[in-house]
């Protein structure tokens, strides 16, 4: 784990703040630790590299397995509540270690992009159960530090054929052009404030212009914000996660922002479905759905979280 780590790092470092991809492509939310919904989520989307995939972040905390989520592959000390599923790979049991989200992106770095949400960082991990993981799974937190290193260099956004631009949260009150957030410094941990903070925490709203949010983290931000935003970088859309829809998916500002949200009963409780949206090669876009994986079983070990719907 520690050399894939190093490897995947050698690979992100290179990529830009704004990450440019060419469709057609898939557009993954948060997947936040729930593993077998994953695989549900290739099997539904295609498996890499057959597709292209853009993850939007918060590969991590909250569902029980957000190690397997990162290497999918089952951990050997993981007692999965679900039932039992192959990874999302034609190749034999033995050659599967090459089919993981961050090996993924090894082996085929032009056909998945990964970007940073705000659970891809320190401070948020110890919360919300990713550290508990690894130090349970890997008996310390040498794991946990190699991911959080690694965290440190994923990109804060994408653009899709220069016309859908695509951050983990929003927009920033310190960022008028896509080229400004070229000139940031990513590669270190999500800061309280500031524009790196804002891409990662920000949800639009129906407020004007930008307001505090309730997250403590970010701002709201209005529909006159992100018309002038998409006019001023000739967009035709924000695609952006990080907030939990029941539908999957959700338009807001007279459709110039779509929230995409993968997880599907998030947390095992919600009720929510998942969406995921596919992009062909004119940009014409679709959004699918899916429900959950089924479940069998209890409740992987592991502390209790505190509540985190926002």
């Amino acid at each position: 784990v520690l050399q894939l780590c190093s490897k995947a790092g050698e690979l992100i470092m290179k990529d830009q703040n704004v990450v440019a991809v060419s469709s057609p492509l898939t557009v993954v939310g948060d997947i936040h630790g729930q593993f077998h919904d994953l695989v549900e989520l290739f099997k539904i989307g295609g498996n890499c590299p057959d597709t292209n995939y853009l993850f939007l972040g918060d590969y991590v905390d909250r569902g029980y397995y957000s190690v397997e989520c990162i290497t999918l592959v089952p951990h050997p000390r993981s007692h999965h509540p679900y039932r039992s599923h192959h990874p999302p790979c034609s190749r034999s049991p033995h050659e599967r270690g090459l089919c993981q989200l961050v090996l993924l992106k090894v082996r085929y770095p032009q056909r998945i992009t990964l970007l940073r949400g705000n659970h891809e960082s320190r401070q948020i991990t110890q919360v919300y159960g990713f550290y508990d993981e690894c130090v349970r799974k890997y008996a310390g937190p040498t794991v946990w530090a190699a991911f959080t290193d690694l965290f440190d260099l994923l990109p804060l956004a994408g653009l899709i054929d220069g016309r859908v631009f695509t951050p983990h949260g929003g927009l920033s009150p310190t960022v008028q052009f896509t080229a400004d957030i070229q000139q940031l410094d990513r590669k270190q941990e999500v800061p309280q404030e500031g524009p790196v903070c804002d891409l990662l925490w920000s949800d639009p709203d129906e407020c004007e212009g930008f307001q505090f949010s309730l997250r403590g983290a970010g701002y709201l931000f209005g529909q006159d914000v992100s018309k002038e935003f998409n006019y001023c970088n000739g967009l035709q859309l924000i695609v952006r996660a990080h907030q939990l829809v029941m539908d999957g998916f959700q338009w807001h500002h007279d459709q110039n922002v779509l929230t995409v949200f993968s997880a599907p009963n998030y947390c095992y409780r919600c009720g929510n479905v998942a969406g995921i949206v596919e992009f062909d090669d004119s940009l014409n876009h679709k959004v699918l759905t899916y429900d959950p994986a089924p479940q069998r079983g209890g409740a992987a070990a592991g502390r209790e979280v505190p509540d985190y719907f926002l």
